[in-house]
C-alpha cells in the first residue's frame, strides 16, 4: 500500500513539520514541503497531496489569516485533526559566528514578532529579513556563499537538521506560546465524535440588517454552544462586508450543533462548514442543562406529537 502524502509549510525542520510528525513521521508517510500554507492546501485540492498540515492559530497573534482565507475559499476541504506545538525558538548561526557579528536575522514574520522584546534586549540593532518560514532562514545559512544575514530564529529541529550552532535556546517573549496546526483533506467521512470535539465554520453576516452580529451569536448561545475562537475576516469584495471564522465546541453529529447550523442557515447569507474533529487537549465539553442530545430529541418528539394530535 502506498504511503499517504502530506503537504506542509516547508522546508524541512519547520514547526509545521514538528506538528506533522505527531500525525505521521517520514518513516510512515511522504512529507512534501510547500513554500507557504496556501500552496500546501492547494496541493490537496489539486490531488498532489492527500492531506495538508498547516498553522491556523497561535496564542500570541491569533488566527493565521492565510490559512483561514484559503480554507474558506470553497467547501471542498475539511479539517480532520488538530495538533498543538509549544513554540520556543533557537537563535542559530553558522559555526563560529558570535553574537557581536549579527547585524541581520532572517526568519518568518511570526517568529520575529514572538521574539521582539528578547531581540530588543539582546540584539537591538539587528535588522529583520523576512523569510517564507523559519526553516527557510536556516536553509539559507546552511548553503554556500553569503546569504546576507548572520543568524536565524528557528526550531531546535531545524538548527540540528541544517548543522547550525545554537547561540541561545528557548528564545521567546512568551515562554508559554503555543501554535495550533490542523490536518486538512478533501471532504469525506468525519472523525467520530468523542465528547471533546470542535467544529470550525466561516459565517458571513448580512450587511443590510441591524444587529446582524448579535443575531448570529444568539444562534450559538440559545443552544448552549460555547465558542472557543471567533475572528472577523473581510469578505474582500467591498469595504464593510465581513465574515467570522469560528471554532465552536461540539460535533456535527451533536443535536445542539445541528440546531445551530439550522439557525445560521436561516439568518446568515453564507455558512461554510470546515469540519468537526477531536480537540488536541481532549478536554470534555460541559453541557448546559437542556442541551444534551436527549433533550433536543425529546423536545422534537413532543412537538411532533402535538402536530399529530392536531392534524
Amino acid at each position: 500500500m502506498s504511503q499517504l502524502r502530506f503537504a506542509y509549510l516547508g522546508p524541512r525542520g519547520t514547526f509545521t513539520q514538528q506538528a506533522l510528525n505527531q500525525i505521521a513521521t517520514e518513516d510512515e508517510s511522504e512529507h512534501i514541503p510547500a513554500i507557504d500554507s496556501p500552496r500546501a492546501i492547494t496541493m490537496v485540492r489539486s490531488g498532489e497531496a492527500d492531506f495538508a498540515v498547516v498553522p491556523i492559530e497561535n496564542s500570541v497573534e491569533g488566527g493565521i489569516n492565510a490559512t483561514l482565507d484559503t480554507l474558506a475559499k470553497d467547501s471542498d476541504l475539511l479539517i480532520f485533526a488538530e495538533v498543538l506545538v509549544q513554540i520556543a525558538f533557537t537563535l542559530a548561526v553558522r559555526p563560529g559566528t558570535k553574537m557581536g557579528d549579527i547585524t541581520h536575522i532572517s526568519t518568518h514574520h511570526a517568529a520575529w514578532t514572538q521574539c521582539r522584546n528578547w531581540l530588543g534586549e539582546h540584539l537591538p540593532d539587528a535588522v529583520h529579513l523576512p523569510a517564507t518560514s523559519t526553516a527557510a532562514g536556516a536553509a539559507g545559512l546552511a548553503g554556500d556563499g553569503d546569504p546576507g544575514y548572520q543568524a536565524t530564529l528557528v526550531s531546535a529541529l531545524a538548527a540540528e537538521q541544517y548543522n547550525l550552532e545554537a547561540l541561545s535556546d528557548s528564545v521567546a517573549d512568551n515562554p508559554d506560546a503555543v501554535t495550533r496546526f490542523v490536518m486538512v483533506g478533501k471532504s469525506g467521512t468525519l472523525p467520530e465524535r468523542t465528547g471533546s470535539d470542535k467544529t470550525t465554520l466561516m459565517v458571513q453576516l448580512a450587511t443590510d440588517e441591524a444587529g446582524a452580529l448579535l443575531n448570529m451569536l444568539e444562534q450559538f448561545s440559545a443552544r448552549g454552544v460555547n465558542l472557543s475562537r471567533i475572528e472577523s475576516r473581510p469578505v474582500g469584495d467591498s469595504l464593510g462586508r465581513y465574515a467570522f471564522s469560528i471554532d465552536a465546541e461540539g460535533h456535527l453529529m451533536d443535536e445542539r450543533i445541528q440546531a445551530v447550523l439550522l439557525g445560521l442557515h436561516r439568518v446568515c447569507p453564507k455558512v461554510t462548514f470546515l469540519g468537526s474533529y477531536p480537540t488536541a487537549d481532549h478536554r470534555r465539553i460541559r453541557l448546559r442543562p437542556g442541551t444534551t442530545d436527549d433533550d433536543f430529541i425529546s423536545a422534537r418528539a413532543w412537538v411532533d406529537n402535538l402536530i399529530e394530535r392536531s392534524s
